[in-house]
């Protein structure tokens, strides 16, 4: 009896110490931190890599340190100027502190996902709908200074917040449409307008130098000619310009003024 009592010992004894070898030894990955409880109260932080703890005294709870990307779920919001909307955001933060993420608060995930989706609310009932669509950047920095001050205390640090997308109503999205047409329409008049005033002063200035220089008036005038004439299938009415015909008309008169004379002239003297 003594002798089996022995051999069934030293099998048992084997398997004790390799149980308490195992509960005694743990490995810890880089991203992972190890919170150790001693008797129940906080010892130290611990990790990464192998770590030994005294069997049946020492307990350890692991925490990521990565950085964790939360959806924020749809939150019905009313702006300031009392325009119902849905938005949603996506969250990114990450735990500093292993130790306060498990001491000061339960659950710390749980935590800071209803956390988000409170000041969420809050912060976009203060602005307005204009804003809300025009300067996201400005109110995801605004809500992340908000959440990483209140979570600074749970050891969690909020390294961005961003507002996904903002869901209007029906009516809302037609307004909205109505009066981005009504600004292209505003904006092409004033184009316009002002294509018209510049192309004024300029036809105003090309008709100031042609007044000062007759040859361009002429030059101008033939070089149009010139443009109508490539259509072939056309007849053309235009008027002739009294500066082409003013030397005729002044050839002729002379031609007359010297007609009378000649034949004076020409009457034999008594």
């Amino acid at each position: 009896m003594f002798g089996l009592g022995l051999s069934l010992a030293w099998p048992i004894g084997v398997l004790f110490l390799v149980v308490i070898l195992a509960s005694a030894i743990r490995v810890l990955w880089e991203y992972e931190r190890g919170v150790m409880f001693r008797l129940g109260r906080f010892s130290c932080v611990k990790g990464p890599g192998l770590i030994f703890m005294i069997p049946l005294v020492d307990r350890m709870v692991k925490v990521s340190m990565r950085t964790v990307a939360m959806d924020v779920p749809p939150q019905d919001v009313i702006t300031r100027d009392n325009v119902s909307v849905k938005v949603n955001a996506v969250l990114y933060f990450r735990v500093v502190h292993p130790d306060k993420a498990l001491i000061e608060v339960e659950e710390y995930l749980y935590a800071t996902s209803q956390l988000a989706q409170t000041s969420l609310r809050s912060v976009l009932g203060q602005v307005e709908l204009d804003e809300l669509l025009s300067q996201r950047d400005k109110i995801n920095k605004n809500l992340q200074e908000l959440l990483d001050r209140q979570t600074d205390p749970w050891g969690v640090k909020i390294s961005n917040v961003e507002i996904k997308h903002v869901d209007l109503p029906i009516e809302m999205q037609r307004a909205m449409a109505r009066q981005a047409e009504a600004e292209r329409e505003r904006r092409s008049k004033i184009i316009h307008a002002e294509g018209e005033s510049q192309a004024a002063a300029n036809l105003a200035k090309a008709a100031q130098l042609l007044s000062t220089e007759s040859g361009a008036l002429q030059l101008r005038f033939l070089q149009t000619l010139t443009e109508i004439a490539a259509e072939k299938n056309s007849t053309i009415l235009f008027p002739l310009p009294m500066e082409l015909i003013t030397p005729f008309l002044d050839k002729a008169k002379q031609t007359k003024e010297l007609k009378p004379q000649s034949t004076g002239s020409s009457t034999p003297q008594v």
